[in-house]
């Protein structure tokens, strides 16, 4: 689901939001789907995925909104434009962007003071019939932090499995190692 607007609530946030923001749409538009270190700010709240890879089916879909969207945007980010909490305008084009960079990558992207899933990996899957198997999340090792699924099937045959997430060892994040 694309959001319709940033949350004003972020507040003094904004401005590292939107950097983040712009920096995901300018490396889309360069044609690098693909980043092992992102410069992830401190106002983003959950736990990113890494490397961030766009998914390039959706990455081709949304090309045009993307695309429109730095035009639109571009005052606000060569400073043309003053950056303002308030500013309802701003707020609904980076939601927008938000949402497209979310649908992109597959996951959340949360800022703190906002009332929303942390950021993290999602699966979203609308399937038909089940057949066979169908997996939303498969990890060889570990699914921790704010990982979702979320599966809808019309049918799901006899024998058949719909598993939301498989791995090794699913539940909080593990802590690092003294």
């Amino acid at each position: 689901m694309i959001e319709s607007a940033l949350s004003s609530v972020i507040g003094s946030g904004l401005p590292a939001a939107m950097t983040f923001l712009f920096q995901r749409l300018d490396h889309l538009l360069s044609s690098r789907r693909s980043d092992p270190n992102p410069q992830v700010p401190a106002v983003l709240v959950g736990r990113l995925d890494l490397p961030l890879e766009a998914d390039t089916e959706r990455w081709e879909r949304h090309r045009p909104t993307l695309e429109v969207l730095s035009d639109a945007l571009s005052d606000y980010r060569d400073g043309r434009m003053p950056v303002e909490s308030g500013d309802e305008r701003l707020l609904r084009m980076l939601g927008r962007l938000r949402g497209v960079l979310e649908d992109v990558y597959g996951q959340h992207l949360t800022f703190e003071g906002e009332d929303r899933p942390l950021s993290g990996p999602f699966v979203r899957q609308d399937l038909g019939r089940v057949a066979g198997e169908a997996v939303g999340m498969d990890v060889a090792e570990e699914i921790s932090g704010s990982a979702a699924v979320t599966q809808r099937a019309t049918h799901v045959d006899s024998g058949a499995k719909l598993i939301g997430m498989r791995a090794r060892r699913i539940g909080p994040p593990t802590p690092p190692a003294l």
